[in-house]
């Protein structure tokens, strides 16, 4: 009897420590898919970021350059004007 105990109890460790086994596999499998998709989402939104910044930086850079070729414009047209 004592022998079918200990047999029992050796059956249900092992079956608990399988269990174990595929719950870690489990967790693991969420959370490399979780750390993925999350590395995915920073990356999009740093290139979004970087885009937008550039475009901002581009058309900053053109009014100025417009604004800097009007007044010379209107410069140049004073000038001519006084002499």
């Amino acid at each position: 009897m004592k022998a079918l105990a200990t047999l029992t109890t050796t059956l249900a460790i092992l079956a608990l420590l399988g269990g174990c086994a595929e719950l870690k596999d489990a967790g693991r499998t969420v959370g490399d898919t979780t750390k993925d998709v999350t590395r995915e989402i920073g990356h999009t939104t740093r290139d979004a970021t970087k885009a937008i910044g550039h475009a901002t930086r581009d058309a900053t850079k053109a009014v100025g350059h417009a604004s800097r070729d009007a007044v010379n414009s209107v410069k140049e047209e004073l000038s001519e004007e006084k002499n």
